[in-house]
């Protein structure tokens, strides 16, 4: 039998939640294991995660709050904006993760600036938040591929006409009329980062692609549930751009006689 190929959403410090889901996917040493990224902050045990999953054979790319860690303890003296910008961000729970376990971030940080932003994996493309569908891969930074949101979703065609594009990032109920554990799937692209951390959620979810399941723990109740993949992905409707070549006289010239 082939090995199966699985994606995880964003885990944000939920190291309970995250070894409840590995224990319902059970994945064999044959299976391929993929993490989105955003493996830290918010939750409470985000230096146990980056311990497992730096000693896992788990592949792993960059999310943005990794790249806000680095940011923040990175350099050779504080940048004051930076460490506050990652605390804003949630980075005040994974400064308490290492003081509760004696661990030090410096023995994470260089395995982290190793992260991929991204994997092709052929049919499927990998990347944290999502592409800008305007600009060659080759050109984009973590900017675009570990924060863009709008121009990603927003986008009217796929940006590969052979691949689809799995991602974390946004937590899906924040797309109108998608509820807390349900998936996102939109042109070319799909979204697995249910909210682990957010109380409206909990739900943490892992992606088995080889057999079309979907298997979630609720990181507040410890509930484990395991779906088909039909049943539980929603699908957004295609965005219609304005032609380009409009100005906005001849923009409002068309709404005029539309009305």
């Amino acid at each position: 039998m082939e090995h199966r190929r699985i994606v995880i959403g964003d885990v944000h410090g939920h190291y309970d939640g995250l070894m409840l889901l590995l224990e319902a996917l059970a994945p064999s040493s044959d299976d391929r294991v993929y993490f989105l990224g955003d493996l830290i902050d918010r939750g409470p045990k985000s230096a146990q995660v980056l311990d497992f999953v730096q000693q896992s054979r788990y592949q792993t790319l960059l999310g943005n709050h990794e790249q806000l860690m680095l940011d923040a303890l990175s350099g050779p003296s504080v940048d004051l904006r930076a460490w506050q910008s990652w605390l804003y961000s949630g980075g005040d729970a994974t400064v308490a993760s290492y003081k509760d376990t004696g661990m030090m971030p410096y023995k994470h940080l260089e395995w982290l600036r190793s992260l991929p932003t991204h994997l092709d994996l052929g049919d499927i493309w990998l990347v944290h938040a999502g592409v800008h569908p305007t600009m060659p891969i080759d050109k984009q930074s973590i900017e675009q591929l570990c924060w863009i949101r709008k121009e990603f979703h927003a986008m009217p065609k796929p940006f590969f006409p052979d691949k689809l594009i799995i991602t974390g990032h946004t937590i899906t109920f924040t797309f109108e009329g998608v509820r807390p554990g349900e998936l996102v799937r939109g042109q070319g692209w799909l979204d697995i980062d249910t909210g682990a951390y957010h109380p409206k959620s909990g739900w943490l979810t892992g992606f088995d692609l080889s057999y079309r399941r979907v298997y979630q723990v609720n990181v507040f109740n410890n509930q484990v549930r395991i779906l088909p993949f039909d049943e539980v992905v929603r699908q957004l409707k295609p965005q219609i751009p304005l032609p380009k070549a409009q100005s906005k006289a001849q923009l409002s010239s068309v709404v005029q006689q539309e009305a």
